[in-house]
């Protein structure tokens, strides 16, 4: 086959599958979780049911896809934050910022997929990515003197995301940036 053609095919395939996984983001949002079927996606995607079938062999599998990407949107943002900002201890503060942020705007249906996908290997593997990036940001900071060093950036990387878990039950966005300093207030320099 010409080089065009298949460039087309993937292209297409690329556009159904997308179509996919935005019905069926609507029809959770709409339903919730447990109430999306496999003839519901294809009728809000445009497609035939068995066109949906040769891309994914069930609601679960969908759900799976669209969390992933969902991820992969979320540690793509983070990592943009992060090369944005020069100072160390200003880029620690901004991916800190804006992880808590996202944490923060998960709920309803979000929530439900997340925790029903929980222990995905896309969900382990973004975990570690996350926790890498901020340990690394800690350790920058710290050489450049304005954390502390008597600690492993592992572990406060650690603290700082269970701290920031605490976002998800924050009533505002105020409270959110207020959670983030006191965040960075347990990784200054101690005395």
């Amino acid at each position: 086959m010409p080089k065009l053609w298949n460039e087309t095919i993937e292209t297409h395939r690329r556009e159904v599958r997308e179509a996919i996984l935005d019905a069926t983001a609507a029809l959770v949002a709409e339903h919730g979780l447990r109430a999306v079927t496999m003839s519901q996606i294809a009728e809000q995607a445009g497609i035939g049911r068995a066109t949906l079938y040769k891309y994914f062999s069930d609601v679960e599998a969908i759900l799976g896809a669209w969390h992933e990407r969902q991820v992969d949107h979320h540690l793509h943002h983070l990592n943009q934050v992060r090369d944005e900002v020069g100072d160390p201890a200003a880029r620690l503060e901004a991916v800190l910022t804006a992880y808590a942020l996202l944490t923060s705007s998960r709920g309803g249906h979000d929530a439900d997929i997340a925790s029903y996908l929980h222990h995905s290997p896309h969900v382990a593997h973004a975990h570690d990515h996350l926790h890498g990036l901020i340990s690394s940001l800690i350790a920058e900071a710290a050489a450049s003197g304005d954390l502390r060093a008597d600690t492993d950036p592992g572990e406060l990387a650690t603290y700082c995301l269970h701290a920031l878990s605490a976002a998800r039950s924050l009533p505002s966005e105020a409270a959110v940036h207020r959670l983030v300093q006191l965040t960075l207030a347990g990784l200054r320099n101690p005395g």
